[in-house]
Formats: C-alpha cells, sequence, structure tokens
C-alpha cells in the first residue's frame, strides 16, 4: 500500500512534553510519506500518546482509546488503534490483554518505531506476537531515550513550539512515577537543540518553551553543571527567536546565574514556572523535596528583587499522606506569603511503585477534595491582587487567535504561558478599525482591565 494513502490521527494527552513527543512522531510519519490528518473520520490509524501520571490522566488516556474504538465497528475507516506513552510504558501487557481494541503499544524509548509499527500494522507482518488470538506489536523496554527528538513545525502552533531540551528525571519525590517511566534524566546536546530551534525560527515561530521534567538541572549529566542560563543565551543568538520562557524548574536550580541571565537577556521571558508542592517543611520532607519553606522564602525574594516585574507560577499538591489541618493551614499562610502570580493544585494520587502508595494515614477523599477547593478559592484572591497591579502598564503580547465573538484577538504577554495560563484580551482603538493583526504576530497593548486572571488591553 502506498504510505500517502494511509491517513494518521495523533492524540496527545497530559502535558506539553507529551505533546512534544507526538510532534515527534508525527514528523517522523510524514518523513515517511504518511498522511496526518485531524478527524478520526478520516483517520486509518490513531495514535494516542498518553499520560499515566495520576490516576485521574490514566481515565482520560483509557476513555479516549475506548471512544477511538467505537470507530473500530467496521461502518468506518479506521482500522488500528497505537497507545504509546506514559501509560503504555507502564502497563503495556495490561493494555494488550484488558483493552484488545488496541493494536500496538510504543513505550516512552520507542516514538522512532512509530512509522516501522505502522509499517507492520498494514501489512499484518512480522513476527511481533498475539495477545489472546489478536495480532498485536509491542515495543517497551527501559525508558531514558532521546532519539529522534525533533519537533515536527507543521503540528507547532504559528505563535509558540515547545522545544524538550531532556528527557526523565533525577529527583525521587515520594509521589511521583516519572523516574519509573521516564528513567533518569538525560540532557539533550546543546547543540541538537539548537538545531532544533534554528528549524523552528525559519519556519516562523517566534517564541520557543524550554521544556523538561527539571530544566534548570539542565547539563548536570552532560557538562556536569547546571547550563540553563548558557542555553538560553545560545538561543537568544538565533535570528527569528524573540521570546524564550522557561518552564518545570525546581527552587534549588534557580541560581545566580540563571536569574542574571533572564534579567538581562532581552529575548528571555520574565517568567518562572517553580512547582514546589508543599508550603509545610514537614510535608516537603515526607515527599522527598529538596525544597525548604527558607529556600523557596530566600528565591522568591531574589528573583523579585532582581526582576520586579516577574512573573511566578507554581504547583502544590494536597492531601499527602499525614498531612493535616495544621500542615494544610501552614500552606496557605504560606501562598498568602509568598503571594505566587498563578497556581496549579493537584489532588494527591497514590501511584504504583511510590514510596507514598501504601505510606500511613492517607486523607480521606472528601478531605483532600475540601482543600483543593479552599487552595482555588485562596489562589484566586491572590491573583486578582497579583493581576491588578498590571493594570495601565505596557507589554508586547504574542497573538494566538481571534475571540469566537470575532471582537477580541487573544493573545499572551512575557507572564502568560501557552495552555496553562490566561489570556489577554485585545482590542483595535475605535479610531484604527482597519487595522488587522498576525497570528503569531507580536504587538505593543496597553493593560487597560482585568478579572480574578485575564486581562484586557488595547493595541498601542
Amino acid at each position: 500500500m502506498d504510505n500517502n494513502a494511509v491517513n494518521i490521527m495523533l492524540i496527545a494527552l497530559g502535558c506539553s512534553k507529551n505533546l512534544v513527543d507526538a510532534e515527534c512522531m508525527s514528523r517522523i510519519l510524514k518523513d515517511n510519506g504518511y498522511s496526518i490528518v485531524n478527524d478520526i473520520e478520516d483517520s486509518d490509524i490513531v495514535v494516542i500518546n498518553t499520560c499515566g501520571f495520576i490516576e485521574s490522566a490514566k481515565t482520560e488516556a483509557i476513555d479516549t482509546i475506548l471512544d477511538c474504538a467505537s470507530y473500530k465497528d467496521g461502518s468506518h475507516r479506521l482500522k488500528y488503534i497505537v497507545v504509546s506513552g506514559c501509560l503504555s510504558q507502564r502497563y503495556p501487557d495490561d493494555i494488550l490483554k484488558d483493552l484488545p481494541e488496541v493494536d500496538a503499544v510504543l513505550g516512552t524509548s520507542h516514538y522512532q518505531d512509530i512509522a516501522e509499527v505502522v509499517g507492520i500494522l498494514m501489512g499484518h507482518k512480522g513476527s511481533e506476537g498475539s495477545v489472546n488470538g489478536h495480532f498485536t506489536v509491542r515495543r517497551v523496554s527501559e525508558p531514558g531515550s532521546l532519539d529522534h527528538l525533533l519537533t515536527d513545525k507543521d503540528v507547532s502552533t504559528q505563535s509558540y513550539a515547545w522545544l524538550k531540551i531532556g528527557e526523565g528525571c533525577l529527583h525521587r519525590c515520594a509521589f511521583c512515577a516519572i523516574p519509573l517511566i521516564r528513567g533518569k534524566y538525560h540532557s539533550r546536546p546543546i547543540e541538537d537543540i539548537l538545531t532544533e530551534a534554528r528549524n523552528l525560527a525559519a519556519s516562523g515561530i517566534k517564541e520557543v518553551v524550554l521544556a523538561a521534567q527539571d530544566t534548570t538541572n539542565y547539563g548536570v549529566d552532560l557538562y556536569k553543571k547546571r547550563s540553563l542560563a548558557e542555553l538560553i543565551r545560545r538561543i537568544s543568538e538565533i535570528d527569528g527567536i524573540e521570546l524564550i520562557r522557561v518552564m518545570y524548574g525546581y527552587m534549588d536550580g534557580i541560581t545566580d546565574d540563571l536569574i542574571d541571565e533572564v534579567r538581562d537577556n532581552p529575548k528571555a521571558a520574565h517568567y518562572f514556572d517553580i512547582p514546589i508542592q508543599h508550603g509545610c517543611d514537614r510535608i516537603l520532607k515526607a515527599m522527598n523535596r529538596f525544597d525548604t519553606e527558607e529556600l523557596i522564602t530566600s528565591r522568591l525574594a531574589m528573583i523579585r528583587q532582581r526582576i520586579p516585574d516577574a512573573i511566578i507560577r507554581t504547583t502544590v499538591m494536597v492531601g499527602f499522606p499525614g498531612e493535616t489541618e495544621e500542615d494544610f493551614s501552614h500552606l496557605k499562610d504560606n501562598l498568602v506569603r509568598w503571594g505566587f502570580d498563578r497556581l496549579g493544585c493537584f489532588v494527591f494520587s497514590p501511584e504504583e511503585g511510590t514510596k507514598a502508595y501504601d505510606m500511613p494515614d492517607q486523607v480521606p477523599d472528601e478531605v483532600k477534595n475540601r482543600r483543593y477547593d479552599e487552595i482555588y478559592e485562596l489562589q484566586r484572591e491572590i491573583s486578582a491582587e497579583r493581576t491588578k497591579k498590571r493594570v495601565g502598564t505596557e507589554t508586547v503580547v504574542t497573538i494566538d487567535s481571534i475571540s469566537e465573538d470575532g471582537i477580541f484577538y487573544k493573545g499572551r504577554s512575557y507572564g502568560e504561558a501557552p495552555e496553562d495560563d490566561p489570556v489577554i484580551y485585545v482590542l483595535i482603538p475605535d479610531d484604527d478599525t482597519n487595522t488587522e493583526l498576525e497570528i503569531g504576530g507580536r504587538y505593543p497593548v496597553r493593560i487597560v482591565d482585568c478579572s480574578e486572571y485575564d486581562m484586557t488591553g488595547v493595541l498601542i
């Protein structure tokens, strides 16, 4: 069969790092002549790149598989389902046994095999094996590969692209299964990252978002030192790249040279994404985190002293085993004191293979959910106060889309990360109604109004 006649749809679930992996598979498939489509009705094969980090992510993945399986009823074009990513890495045999609709599983080190696996399925040949008489392909081994990690520029949005700089994690947080799924930390060679960044710039991408399980540890394995500041500096030398954003750092990796690079480099976004997970030393220690209240306090003060307009995002977890009401109150008090601009919250989910899975003093679900609601209500108030301070300021906004009613352009400044943060609604002045803004373009905007999260601005 001609590869061009085979239509493949890719579905990326979970975090932005999973999106990068899906983009890499898209590039490989296109290089091998396959057609990428966005409608399951037109698909011969669906590739579902899954997340397996917490229970809700597993449920979403299984629901997506079953939804796609309904199109394998003989009245639609769909013939095969491939499941890749974290869920495949953790539970490959269970997937093939319990979900007979799935025809192939690829672990996190086997994205580069996607074209070969598609060829095997379409030709129904090879000696892969079978489960319950059903021909299947299974490619799962130890995690950690960074082969073929080049983003497909056609899958990335017109305004930004995620750029993965490492894989795996060297931390061993008690609640986290990522090291089990992704393996130990591997930094990508700086020249490989620069090559990809140049390709993205050549395709018109102006903003790159650096991502890894821990971006602040970039280089420790390859170069025996933290090298994120150098990487930002090298990327900023590429013509066409106008904004460099860093996501997923650790507080102990927010070093003097990194802060100085972000402050002094005109292309570096004054934006820090630093998941702290909790604000109580007793729980942080139980989580096996390096952070302490003192460290968090001092690093936040350092950032704000040197970069007064910095926007800081974090993530916390509630309901970790043994978390008492006193611990939770301590967390809330510190969140008020620290005043993060953005905050995401997780409810603890016991993950097989982690230290916290069978810890004593598990917190009841109803208590976890109440604490989750309290954190978001508290952060709503904090975010409102932080956002009000930006009214009247001027900033450069990247235009991502147009609102459904056609009235506003929707975009982001240095202070809003794609997919995670609020947006800025941009209006054209009444006396300039003929102006049209380009998707992916960057324009000066004055912030004139705000809600708790979103802002409204007028084109200058």
